[in-house]
This record gives C-alpha cells, sequence and structure tokens, in this order.
C-alpha cells in the first residue's frame, strides 16, 4: 500500500478545508492541521508535508488577503483548484436541546455568515473562536454551559457531536474555492481539457498602466477569471496585481501574452498553471 499524502490546512480537524483536501487529492491521506495559514506554507516549505490546501476566496466574504500575500512569499505552485459548499451547522454536545443554548462559538466569517438566524433566535449570543471545527472540539473537551458551535457535519462527526440545526447560513450560495500547493509543478498532465494560469505583476505608476497590462490579454482573445489588488509593502499607495486566466502557459496565445506582459511590469510571476476546478 503506497504512503498516504501528507497535507497541511489551517484549522482543526473537520474543517471545511479538510474536506477539500479529500476532493482534490482522495482518502489516503495524512492530515495535519495548523493553526495558523503562515504555518501551513512553512510546513509545506520544510518539507514537513507533501501538500497544503488554503482558501483562496469566498462567494460571500471575498478574498482571503493574507493567502495572496503568502503565495507571492513563499513561491510554492498552485497545482489545483476546487470548491466547497459552505453548509454552517448549529452543533452541540449530544443530549442538548435547542433551548438549552445561549452562545454559539464559530470563526467570525461563519458567524457573519448566520445573521439571520441570530435576528430570529436572539436569546443564542454569538461568541467569536480562531476556527470553525476547532469550535466543536472546545464544546466536546471543555463542555461550557450553555454552549454550542457552528461548524460542518464532518466537524460534528469527527468529534462525536449532535447537530441541532442543520443548514443555518443566511445564503446557499456559499461556496469558497480552495488551492492544492505543493513545492514544485507537476509533470505535464495530459486529457485536462480546461485550464487556469495565477500570476502576480506589479505596473508602473504612470496613467494607462494597467490597461496596457489588461490588453496582452484582451487582444488575444483571452478570458479572465479574476483581478485582485494588494498593497505592495513597503511602497505607500502601489499595488500588486494577483490575476486568473482560463488557460496554459503552454499554449502560444498565452505564453505570447505573458512575454508581452512581461515587457510592460516592474515584477512578474507565474503562481500556477492548474487544471480548471468544477
Amino acid at each position: 500500500m503506497s504512503r498516504a499524502s501528507r497535507v497541511a490546512f489551517q484549522g482543526e480537524r473537520g474543517a471545511f478545508s479538510e474536506e477539500a483536501a479529500v476532493q482534490l487529492l482522495g482518502c489516503n491521506l495524512a492530515f495535519s492541521p495548523r493553526p495558523r495559514f503562515e504555518d501551513v506554507f512553512r510546513a509545506l516549505a520544510a518539507r514537513e508535508v507533501d501538500y497544503a490546501v488554503v482558501p483562496i476566496e469566498n462567494t460571500l466574504a471575498g478574498s482571503v488577503h493574507e493567502n495572496y500575500d503568502h503565495l507571492l512569499h513563499f513561491k510554492l505552485p498552485i497545482v489545483a483548484e476546487t470548491k466547497v459548499r459552505i453548509v454552517h451547522n448549529l452543533i452541540a454536545r449530544p443530549g442538548t436541546r435547542f433551548g438549552d443554548i445561549k452562545r454559539a462559538y464559530s470563526h467570525p466569517v461563519a458567524l457573519g455568515q448566520c445573521l439571520r438566524f441570530f435576528e430570529k433566535h436572539p436569546e443564542i449570543k454569538r461568541e467569536t473562536y480562531y476556527d470553525t471545527a476547532g469550535s466543536v472540539k472546545m464544546i466536546m473537551e471543555e463542555a461550557p454551559d450553555g454552549a454550542a458551535a457552528i461548524a460542518s457535519a464532518a466537524a460534528a462527526e469527527y468529534y462525536g457531536a449532535q447537530i441541532v440545526k442543520r443548514s443555518i447560513e443566511d445564503d446557499r450560495q456559499n461556496f469558497t474555492r480552495f488551492f492544492l500547493l505543493a513545492r514544485k509543478p507537476p509533470a505535464r498532465r495530459s486529457g485536462v481539457k480546461s485550464w487556469k494560469t495565477s500570476i502576480v505583476f506589479t505596473t508602473r505608476n504612470m496613467p494607462g498602466a494597467l490597461f496596457r497590462c489588461l490588453s496582452a490579454f484582451a487582444l488575444r482573445d483571452i478570458n479572465l477569471a479574476k483581478i485582485e489588488s494588494r498593497p505592495l509593502r513597503g511602497k505607500p499607495w502601489e499595488y500588486l496585481f494577483y490575476l486568473d486566466f482560463f488557460g496554459s502557459v503552454q499554449e502560444p496565445r498565452c505564453r505570447r501574452a505573458l512575454e508581452h506582459l512581461s515587457e510592460l511590469v516592474d515584477l512578474f510571476q507565474v503562481l500556477g498553471c492548474y487544471p480548471q476546478g468544477a
């Protein structure tokens, strides 16, 4: 039997990142949860794990800006992406009745995605915690009085907790996009029909600079999936631009677009070229 792939992610067992890892890599995995996103990147860079899974954007909360910064700093290539439907459940210790619950712990983003539930049940107070799955682990280990957690069904199952109310999130169209990172890009993969490429660049601070950069793609009919700006550290009011486009760096038109772009910018880096996620 082959060795299980070691995978790092932020949070505790049962986190949505763990679900993303299974979608990306299958079931023969050895999970290595880490407390912070930076710890996840460091674990992969130090060869403590084989892969890392990190969230990069949510359809409701937007981008995970910290991870954009880590992608540039650590230079660990993106090798795949996936999307996970985020279902928030009210979870408590077995035998707990809904009327017993006075506090609900979870990550601030998760709490913010369940505001209608809290409006409908003002007797339940929101309590911030560092992680969704971690909040389930905490209530099971520490048994605080009147406490529940908001997390995934997988977290409830993993820690032996009880789901008191299912799917309490405000919006059912709640998805998080995750990246799979490795230490080096895989060999050229055959049979992939649709590719995406992620890059980062800085423009010169002059009129029309960003327009000219984007024209490198428009002139070649390359469809952009996303563009995100982040402050450039050490240079106030200057920005990095993170861009995803549909296509592979192996395609001649994409290669020419990137060559064109590199002539217009001060900094340019390919973050990854990977199969387009479903």
